[in-house]
């Protein structure tokens, strides 16, 4: 019994001991524009703030305005918990949206989207590249807080690999028979 008892406390440290940094995804605390807020001219540049660094190399920036067009104009830089890249002078007033995906300091991607209000039409053009409808409404799945693998899925994961480890346990523990 003190066997079993052993084995499901140095099973369920583990369990509890690996999960933690499944939880500890980066999460945005800040961006310019703000989410939601209405500006009367285009910024020069979008800043994304996250509560944890993020690492360099593997992010991607869009911002995406009526009618699907983007206006993005630059590489997205990173500096420590921020995230910053060009934007192209923007046109027609309407609803922008800056949909990000940034790898997290623990090696997770986060995606995400921040939208705002552009009150007064810009001078400006878009790329060439505009989204597709499917595109377009991953997008706006982005901005309901879309990020990544459910934490069900985790828990359920961790259920399976807690009653396995029992199960091995029990299987060990019984006494061999004697012939």
């Amino acid at each position: 019994m003190r066997r079993l008892l052993a084995t499901l406390v140095i099973a369920g440290a583990a369990l509890l001991g690996s999960a933690a940094p499944a939880f500890a995804h980066n999460v945005l605390s800040d961006s310019n524009p703000k989410a939601k807020s209405q500006v009367e001219a285009g910024p020069a540049e979008v800043m994304l703030k996250f509560d944890q660094e993020v690492q360099d190399g593997f992010n991607t920036i869009t911002v995406t305005g009526p009618n699907g067009t983007r206006w993005e104009g630059g590489t997205p830089k990173v500096s420590g918990s921020v995230v910053t890249a060009a934007l192209l002078p923007l046109g027609p007033a309407g609803e922008y949206t800056i949909g990000y995906r940034i790898l997290s300091a623990d090696g997770h991607p986060v995606t995400g989207a921040v939208p705002f209000t552009l009150t007064k039409a810009g001078n400006g053009t878009p790329t060439t590249a505009t989204l597709s409808p499917q595109a377009e409404g991953s997008t706006n799945a982005q901005a309901e807080g879309s990020t990544g693998t459910p934490v069900w899925l985790w828990i359920v994961g961790a259920g399976v690999l807690l009653i396995a480890g029992v199960a091995v346990a029990l299987v060990l523990a019984k006494p061999a028979k004697k012939a």
